[in-house]
């Protein structure tokens, strides 16, 4: 009967197709990526820290202690002992350690990513079917499968950010059906995410503050997530290391303090204390500011930019991001822009709501103006919120009619979708469609689809001759592959302090030369990575420390002691004097 009963919901029946589609594109992208050797250094710590958990040492990680401000600020070396927590507290993957101790792999990584996005948009449906009609519920789950903020970090590597949307949704969910006990779950699930996701559940505190639904619940919430990254920030995560002062907080917020070394209490004080400063980051730069809302906005067809709930709860997490500085603030296709998504979509879902309640209280079946057991009791007798009529709103047994968008609306919002999907695509975005698109036009940087795999056929047979216990040195793209293993680092670092704190060099070193080659061409990074890691190369290889064992393609591997092979060197010397034009 339930088979019968979800065939004839025709609604539903789009928004699971759309799920498939989204699930299945991003995976075949993703995994092309990961395999074609585009997934980087990220990707690399996140495998590095659950490959270490399935052995015991929960959240140490190599990858990130080169990362660390005592690697980078103050000269010392790397140690495998390093814990992560001192850099991002993101206790809440170890839910998902039981599956990665099933299937060890990089991949298992990127398959959770895009289940648990997926699995958002579904949850996003049922949230906005207590309020609205079906159709308009299921045009809303399409528009987060649209979104680029959505697409763009699914895309890319694995971050703890993509549990952000997920958790929120059914939070919301929890909220508006009056299940307390699993509104708390999931509040202290949002804060085990990462230190600053607080900020995300502060804005869901203030709406429900705001909008007079749950006063007092709301105060709860704000307190103790402002509390939460006080008490993480200043106490517990310095107790591992001091990233979050003196790394973290100088780079995105250094200009709001004074030296080289702030608390998160320090710049708040610094914004509050230099208002103009404040406004001057706020709305600086001016054009990429307003160009990062609309292409949040873009995918709701710009309802969020009028919706009073989007600002209420979205508006936390914009405003940390535009108060910072760095190109990463304002980049709609990474991580940090999945953090703005769940308030947006929720303000646009009441939004709609209202455009049918009317503003008649009596219409309410189930909805918001039901009596709760927690957080009811400030409710007045005739609630007239100030952000949303939430309160009046009819709940999912009483859909509003008058909700539906005109049929001019809706094909404007069809348009949104796909302009949408339109810029995702060619914004390339974590190079996911190099395949397709080239990376630079001028000068052109393009590598085929053939061409990418026959590298990779090549690059293969370099990396099983390193065994899986062996310490390794890789440049960017081929951490990932090689992560899951006690002792790794990012070429041109070769040096780490092992379990026995003594120092050592890596056994193995791999580089893919051809790669950087083709695209410094256009992009200074690769550019200058070159040029650092060749010179290096041939050094080591000139004084026998490291022997040249395999040359394929561009790609070298060398081995600590080992006494290089005669053709591997030749083929290395006439790589090297085609690339000599470059490293001058």
């Amino acid at each position: 009967m339930n088979f019968l009963i979800w065939q004839k919901n025709k609604p539903l029946k789009v928004v699971v197709w759309a799920a498939i589609a989204f699930f299945a594109a991003c995976l075949l992208l993703t995994l092309h990526r990961y395999y074609s050797f585009y997934a980087d250094y990220d990707q690399g710590i996140f495998n590095q820290v659950f490959w270490n958990g399935t052995h015991g040492r929960m959240f140490e990680s190599s990858l990130s202690s080169a990362l660390s401000t005592n690697v980078v600020h103050n000269d010392q070396l790397p140690e495998v002992f390093y814990y992560r927590l001192g850099q991002h507290f993101t206790p809440a993957l170890m839910l998902w350690l039981p599956i990665y101790a099933l299937f060890p792999s990089p991949v298992t990584l990127t398959v959770l990513q895009v289940t648990l996005v997926t699995a958002a948009g579904l949850v996003l449906y049922a949230l906005a079917r207590h309020y609205l009609e079906p159709q308009l519920s299921a045009a809303i789950a399409i528009s987060f499968y649209g979104a680029n903020a959505v697409i763009g970090p699914t895309l890319g590597n694995f971050h703890d950010i993509c549990q952000i949307p997920l958790y929120v949704f059914s939070l919301l969910l929890a909220m508006e059906k009056r299940k307390w006990s699993i509104f708390g779950i999931l509040a202290v699930l949002i804060l085990a995410v990462r230190e600053d996701s607080g900020i995300i559940l502060f804005g869901v505190g203030f709406y429900m503050i705001l909008s007079r639904r749950y006063p007092r619940t709301g105060l709860v919430v704000c307190a103790l997530s402002f509390g939460y990254i006080v008490v993480l920030t200043n106490l517990i995560m310095p107790l591992f290391s001091a990233d979050i002062s003196q790394r973290f907080m100088i780079e995105r917020f250094g200009q709001y303090a004074e030296g080289d070394e702030a608390s998160t209490l320090q710049i708040l004080w610094g914004m509050v204390s230099n208002p103009f400063r404040l406004l001057g980051e706020l709305f600086t730069p001016f054009g990429g500011t307003l160009k990062y809302l609309l292409g949040q906005w873009l995918p709701l067809a710009f309802v969020p930019a009028v919706a009073p709930a989007s600002w209420a709860i979205a508006g936390f997490p914009l405003l940390k991001l535009f108060l910072g500085k760095g190109v990463s603030v304002l980049a709609i296709n990474i991580r940090y822009a999945m953090t703005v998504v769940p308030g947006l979509f929720y303000g646009a879902i009441l939004w709609w709501a209202e455009r049918g309640s009317g503003g008649a209280l009596e219409r309410g079946s189930g909805g918001a103006g039901e009596r709760g057991r927690w957080g009811d009791e400030n409710l007045p007798s005739n609630p007239q919120p100030p952000l949303s009529s939430a309160p009046q709103l009819p709940g999912p047994s009483a859909p509003s009619l008058k909700s539906s968008p005109s049929l001019r609306f809706q094909r404007f919002w069809a348009f949104c979708i796909c302009l949408s999907l339109f810029f995702t695509f060619t914004s390339n975005p974590n190079r996911t469609f190099s395949f397709i698109l080239p990376d630079a036009l001028d000068p052109l940087v393009y590598v085929s689809l053939t061409r990418q795999w026959q590298h990779v056929s090549q690059m293969r047979s370099l990396l099983n001759r390193i065994p899986s216990d062996a310490s390794v040195a890789a440049t960017n793209y081929i951490v990932p592959h090689l992560s899951s293993r006690r002792e790794i680092l990012r070429f041109p670092m070769l040096e780490l302090r092992n379990d026995a704190r003594e120092l050592v060099k890596m056994e193995y070193l791999i580089a893919d030369l051809w790669q950087l080659q083709q695209y410094q061409v256009a992009f200074k990074r690769e550019r200058g990575q070159l040029r650092a890691i060749a010179p290096l190369i041939e050094q080591l290889s000139s004084s026998g420390e490291y022997g040249i064992i395999g040359f394929q393609d561009g790609v070298i591997l060398m081995q600590k002691g080992a006494v290089s092979e005669p053709n591997f060197v030749t083929q290395w010397k006439a790589f090297h004097q085609q690339i000599e034009p470059i490293l001058k």
